[in-house]
């Protein structure tokens, strides 16, 4: 697919949709409002076109884009159970959004996971529920099947040649009696597996490609960049307009049917609480008069803990870098009684360790790493605003390690790794522990995650979905006590979902245009 040109076209004054954020949620929403209706759509996007951009197209250049021009330049904030680091947080600022800087890892999780969603009151987002709308997404290689989908915006490939050390800890894993499964979007993601990729053609498979590519010519799209959304207009209980910047300058753009929300799980509470959307409590604390009281607006914060990692010298030149990396992958349960896997690996081909492991490590000379995390974490944080000022300073703090029994599972990822790598599938390729350095002891371990803790980069549920106090959105996504308001991003996650959150976010964003075209 050729790289498109995207069209510059004058802003009207209104629309009949507005979607701010043309992440992995927004662009679906866009895509399948101009394809099923006649209404005009205005997407609005902070960051840049992001087109033809070698080090986005890479796929083996993704890591390089945390901290560029193409990422929002998040932390969150220390605390004392990850020893006062602050840890960075990749959100991405280009059309596309995350979809366009990430690892382009396509997962959904377990049906468990939407199940309890349904059970703990977003009614009708069981697993039977969502299914049609993952299936919608994808254009899975294998073509499609009762759970996988054929024909949709999002290419989905494995690798056609995997990096050998990625395919070792298939063998590895089969050596430590974890399941090698054919696809861990299947019947069953326990397992270890080759990669879900959205990845084609040795490039990425972003949201904007997938989705706004295609239909960049349609004259009732209006695709606007590097345009900061800073407020919503609230007339008479309704969501009428949205105002940005652009070049300095402010501007009002109206709608006359429906505005959706797509910025993400910290920019999303941010333009709610910066338009008197949230708890009268914080909004008061920042100078902001509230239109409406909704407690629950930038709480609730989830991410999945990633221990950065088990870094393993090689006995040999690891070679180019193919893929995105990595290649493989493992969800396997911290406990034989856990009703699912609660714990996910890849593996690196080369270091990946955290910058404090870095310093505290020997890590030079040829290596390989595995990442490990908890994909089903307990501990939950918040978000707030520091200044209600455009861009102003925000404190995230995810919280992590603030459940004993999340640090007790990843203790069990990093034992597992420091036995993966020692098996005979690992014998052409394992040199000996470079971090850690040997098999340590539970204690030592403990240490070692509080220094080597990051992010899978899945901020998520700070707007979430429900029937309780806390509840910022229905289960029809729109926010409660308020008309023409939409939320279409990881935010609106009650519960963070057993898997990276590009697949799940763009399931959301089909279910959110869905339920607005049969409204109209």
């Amino acid at each position: 697919m050729p790289d498109p040109i995207l069209p510059t076209r004058s802003i009207a004054a209104a629309y009949g949709y507005i979607v701010v954020g043309a992440g992995s949620g927004g662009c679906a929403v866009a895509r399948r409002l101009v394809d099923g209706s006649d209404a005009t759509v205005l997407l609005i996007e902070a960051g840049g076109a992001g087109i033809g951009i070698p080090e986005i197209d890479n796929p083996a250049s993704w890591v390089a884009l945390g901290r560029s021009a193409y990422d929002w330049g998040y932390d969150y904030a220390p605390n004392e159970r990850v020893n006062g680091r602050t840890i960075g947080i990749p959100r991405g600022k280009v059309l596309g959004g995350s979809s366009s800087i990430n690892a382009m890892m396509w997962y959904r999780g377990s049906p468990l996971d939407y199940d309890g969603w349904d059970a703990g009151g977003a009614d009708g987002w069981a697993f039977k529920d969502v299914l049609p709308y993952f299936k919608r997404c994808e254009d899975w290689e294998g073509g499609e099947t009762a759970l996988r989908g054929a024909g949709g915006p999002l290419r989905i490939e494995r690798s056609a040649s995997p990096h050998p050390v990625a395919h070792a800890m298939l063998g590895g894993c089969a050596e430590l009696g974890i399941p090698v499964i054919d696809d861990p979007n299947g019947p069953e993601n326990e397992g270890a597996a080759l990669s879900n990729l959205n990845i084609s053609g040795g490039q990425r498979w972003s949201s904007a490609k997938g989705y706004l590519w295609p239909i960049l010519g349609n004259e009732r799209l209006t695709i606007l960049t590097d345009a900061l959304a800073i407020g919503l207009g609230i007339e008479n209980g309704r969501c009428v307009s949205v105002t940005y910047l652009k070049d300095g300058r402010t501007h009002e753009v109206r709608a006359t049917t429906n505005i959706v929300l797509a910025l993400g799980a910290i920019d999303t509470p941010r333009l709610l609480m910066m338009s008197g959307i949230g708890d009268p409590s914080e909004l008061k604390r920042l100078g902001i008069a509230t239109r409406l009281g909704l407690s629950g607006v930038g709480q609730n914060l989830q991410d999945h803990p990633l221990v950065q990692a088990c870094v393993f010298r090689a006995k040999q030149p690891l070679g180019p870098v193919r893929d995105n990396g990595g290649g493989t992958v493992i969800n396997w349960k911290s406990s034989a009684a856990l009703p699912q896997a609660d714990l996910h690996a890849f593996p690196v081909q080369g270091n990946s360790a955290e910058p404090r492991i870095r310093e505290l490590y020997d890590l030079s000379g040829e290596v390989f790493s595995i990442g490990c995390g908890l994909m089903r974490s307990r501990s939950v944080g918040s978000m707030r605003l520091l200044s209600a000022a455009p861009g102003g300073a925000v404190e995230i703090q995810p919280n992590y390690l603030a459940e004993a029994g999340d640090l007790d599972a990843l203790v069990i990822a990093v034992e597992t790794m420091m036995e993966l790598a020692a098996t005979e599938s690992y014998a052409d390729w394992f040199g000996g522990y470079a971090a850690p350095p040997r098999r340590l002891s539970r204690k030592e371990i403990v240490a070692y995650i509080r220094d080597a803790c990051s992010t899978f980069f899945h901020v998520s549920g700070t707007c979430k979905m429900g029937r309780d106090e806390m509840s910022v959105v229905d289960s029809r996504l729109r926010v409660h006590g308020i008309e023409g308001l939409t939320i279409a991003d990881a935010s609106i996650m009650p519960v963070i979902p057993t898997c990276h959150t590009h697949a799940p976010v763009t399931m959301i964003g089909e279910r959110a245009a869905d339920f607005l075209l049969s409204a109209a």
